[in-house]
């Protein structure tokens, strides 16, 4: 209760001192908006339905629900193709090559969906750009079920990942402008929490299809009834209201945003206004730029720079410790250990379990502990586990349980850090984009990801040939999670509990002042870890002082 009346009251003054610098009322501009949206004729977005609750959370909820089960899509499809590849194969008479093709088609599909990213965010939406993902998902899974031939394969795989390219990008982005700042860590997480999800449930189908005859058309096809759900409920969401206002659609926006925010709320109206404002001066800005490509800003505005370098460092970091080239592979590395097949397929649900497992810490307390918490916290889980994968394979044949033991206690802790570390790689590039560059800059880390899963993958087979399977897990992928720690307790801002407007002023800031910032902070966190301040570690000084509050009234 302390919490939200501070809330309030710091909104008032925020509103107040608005008003004094800007000479305008906020509730005067409300009046404003209400008269004009009740002049203009109602617009409906094509194929909308408008649905209404009585508490404009509910529907926020609604909307994140449905928009994350892009997430759960995008799963399911990573993990299918581990099942399918026990049998494929062999019934497609595939060589080595080709089946690393076949893995490693998708993720190269996604970096084509990456690219499509911003154009079609631009000119569709952001809503209908899922529904067009989930359109590219519904023929490449039917594709991949009805696959005879190896270029048949292919092109399902490609299309599919051309799907999963454009939805990872715009899912994330499109949560990030709908929810409040201090749900937007944790709502944007539930987008790798459904990840996670679906790739548990893509190895629970998987083990209900093996004994199947030609059970991997089953497997692969699955993902038919979870896009045809998804693109239904997206019939019912709206566009994003940023993206509305990015457009110069203000009244459209404001009509969106009373259904998703409680407009009679100061912050709601503060908010409002405020993305409003940093719209008319992007636009300002973009008409004085007319003639000149507005993604050349990256390269010469040091805020947007900045953002682009720390967002893609990230998914470099999260791609190049190895999850995706395990979670392709899992039943074939179970299979090696000593598993038989079909119980290697078995055995990969509990990777995906712990996956799914390690996304809950992130997705319940990412908003109080901060970004910079988890990225720090996790790095290390990572190359824990990375080691007893390593080293298992050092354990004798002959003492088969001990090397399985030591294999999934590893694979255990290395999913289980890798799900909470996951959530970061989409709440970061959603939210350090300026507005007006943040389907450029979505694309670019799309882009990246995807990349990275497809050298990762499509290279796993031959770096474990060169390498040996424990110089791979320990001394590259871990070797990554090493230096991706030192990197992240340098360089990373916190962006917990701030608007999208207020993260430009954080990445406004020159870089070496946020090093000596981030110094300074690192060691007054050794200083409280050596005092055993947990609590204080975790949370920051403000979850004291709120603490001390209602005890002291």
């Amino acid at each position: 209760m302390v919490s939200e009346k501070l809330n309030v009251e710091s909104a008032k003054a925020d509103a107040n001192m608005l008003e004094y610098q800007e000479n305008w009322n906020v509730d005067a501009e409300v009046e404003l908006m209400e008269l004009q949206l009740a002049e203009a004729d109602k617009i409906k977005p094509w194929l909308s339905i408008e649905i209404k609750f009585s508490k404009p959370e509910y529907f926020t909820w609604l909307l994140v629900v449905f928009a994350s089960m892009g997430g759960l899509l995008s799963g399911l499809d990573q993990s299918l193709i581990s099942g399918a590849n026990i049998y494929m194969p062999e019934d497609l008479n595939l060589d080595s090559n080709q089946s690393s093709l076949v893995d490693s088609a998708m993720p190269l599909g996604a970096v084509g969906g990456a690219l499509l990213l911003s154009p079609v965010n631009e000119w569709v939406g952001r809503r209908n750009a899922i529904m067009v993902a989930c359109f590219l998902y519904t023929v490449g899974a039917a594709l991949e079920a009805g696959a005879i031939s190896f270029p048949m394969m292919m092109v399902g795989r490609l299309i599919l990942g051309a799907g999963l390219g454009l939805e990872g990008g715009t899912v994330p982005v499109y949560v990030a402008e709908c929810v409040t700042s201090n749900l937007r860590g944790r709502l944007v997480s539930l987008y790798q929490f459904n990840i996670a999800l679906g790739e548990v449930l893509g190895y629970a189908v998987a083990a209900i299809f093996i004994d199947v005859k030609a059970g991997w058309r089953y497997i692969l096809g699955s993902s038919l009834v979870f896009s045809t759900i998804m693109w239904i409920g997206l019939v019912y969401l709206p566009e994003s209201p940023r993206f509305l206002m990015h457009k110069g659609k203000t009244v459209e926006a404001y009509s969106i945003w009373k259904r998703i925010r409680d407009i009679n709320q100061m912050e709601a109206k503060l908010e409002f206004f405020s993305m409003k404002r940093s719209a008319e001066e992007e636009r300002i800005e973009e008409s004085r730029a007319k003639g000149r490509l507005a993604w050349l800003d990256f390269f010469t505005v040091p805020r947007c720079r900045r953002a682009i370098v720390y967002a893609n460092i990230m998914i470099f970091l999260g791609q190049f410790t190895g999850v995706n080239a395990i979670l392709y592979y899992m039943s074939v590395l179970m299979n090696q250990i000593g598993f038989s097949k079909t119980n290697s397929v078995f055995m990969s649900l509990v990777g995906g379990g712990a996956l799914l497992i390690g996304t809950i810490p992130a997705l319940l307390w990412v908003d109080k502990t901060g970004r910079r918490f988890w990225a720090i916290v996790t790095l290390p889980g990572f190359f824990i586990g990375l080691l007893l994968v390593g080293f298992s394979y050092l354990v004798p044949v002959e003492n088969l349980p001990a090397a399985e033991g030591v294999y999934i206690t590893g694979l255990i802790l290395y999913m289980g850090f890798f799900g909470s570390y996951a959530c970061l790689t989409w709440v970061i590039p959603a939210e350090v984009y300026p507005t007006y560059l943040r389907s450029y800059g979505m694309t670019t880390s799309d882009a990246m990801l995807f990349l990275c899963a497809f050298v990762v993958t499509y290279n796993f087979t031959r770096m474990m040939e060169a390498m040996s399977r424990i110089g791979l897990t320990v001394g590259f992928y871990g070797g990554i999670a090493v230096l991706g720690w030192f990197y992240q307790i340098l360089f990373m801002p916190e962006t917990k509990d701030k608007t999208l407007e207020e993260i430009d002023i954080v990445f406004s800031q020159p870089t070496g002042e946020l090093v000596r910032q981030n110094l300074h902070n690192s060691l007054e966190t050794m200083k409280d870890l050596a005092h055993f301040r947990f609590r204080k570690v975790a949370f920051g000084e403000e979850s004291e002082k709120k603490e001390e509050g209602p005890e002291q009234a």
